[in-house]
């Protein structure tokens, strides 16, 4: 995760460098970044397919947090549960940027969503728009927060590993004592420098020989008020909210249900048996 986080943030700045905040030149800037600039098309592929990666560790390291029941250490559990709610942020804000036309149509669907909101909806929606509708403050506004997130999910990362430090990791064996513990290093070191060597090959192999396999097509197109796409859908790692949505009929109870389905990891240090 924290090479995840290390590769997304590098790239991140690289494309910064060359790309306006502007809706009547975000797309073109995109395009310009993948056929003039020296490696922008690897620096942009590692970047697009580095989010899918990012959060394919995240679930995986949930999982196992749930598996462990690691969620016993409440405060490094819910530190991680906040690390979630900012990486999504800021994946979301991300995906707005290159201003294709799931760029726009997304933006527009997911912030409506907080319309749902009771007596404050509206102004809220407005308020985070800019306007009255998804256009340039929004974009700056997106990316502004889009570059500063990722240096708040690094400090807050550092809490996180802080408070792991102060209660100890937990193993499959559930092992308490340090006298059956084994040293970190070389037997962690080369297992995670495995597991870093198999996350690079498989972002490579993405990033150079099929790096739109997980994007959408709508998204080869500028954005256009004026046409909706089909079929408004999100990224795959924002699949199980989509759902959520889409199986609930009532607004307000969609976007609580959604809502709840993240918040509940935070109520799991709670309600244990163990």
């Amino acid at each position: 995760l924290g090479l995840c986080l290390i590769i997304q943030t590098l790239t991140g700045l690289f494309l910064a460098m060359h790309y306006t905040a502007d809706i009547n030149s975000a797309f073109s800037s995109v395009a310009h970044i993948h056929r003039d600039v020296q490696h922008g098309w690897l620096i942009r592929n590692l970047h697009a397919n580095g989010a899918s990666m990012f959060f394919i560790c995240i679930y995986f390291h949930i999982g196992r947090g749930l598996y462990y029941g690691s969620y016993l250490f409440s405060e490094t559990w819910n530190i991680g549960v906040i690390l979630l709610l900012l990486v999504m942020a800021t994946a979301f804000m991300g995906y707005v940027l290159p201003w294709g036309q799931m760029s726009f149509w997304g933006a527009t669907v997911i912030t409506n969503l907080l319309s749902a909101t009771p007596y404050i909806g509206n102004t809220l929606v407005e308020w985070i728009w800019g306007g009255f509708a998804v256009d340039n403050a929004t974009l700056t506004r997106f990316f502004t927060l889009h570059f500063l997130l990722p240096f708040i999910i690094m400090g807050t990362s550092m809490v996180h590993l802080l408070f792991l430090h102060e209660t100890g990791s937990n193993n499959p064996t559930g092992l308490n004592s340090n006298l059956d513990k084994i040293p970190f290093h070389p037997y962690y070191s080369y297992k995670d420098l495995l597991g870093a060597m198999i996350m690079l090959f498989c972002l490579l192999f993405l990033a150079l020989f099929t790096p739109n396999l997980l994007g959408d097509p709508e998204n080869f197109s500028p954005a256009n008020p004026l046409m909706t796409p089909p079929h408004i859908k999100p990224e795959w790692y924002f699949l199980f909210a989509y759902a959520i949505l889409r199986s609930i009929p009532n607004k307000l109870g969609g976007v609580l249900a959604l809502l709840f389905s993240i918040l509940i990891l935070f109520i799991m240090p709670m309600v244990h048996l163990s």
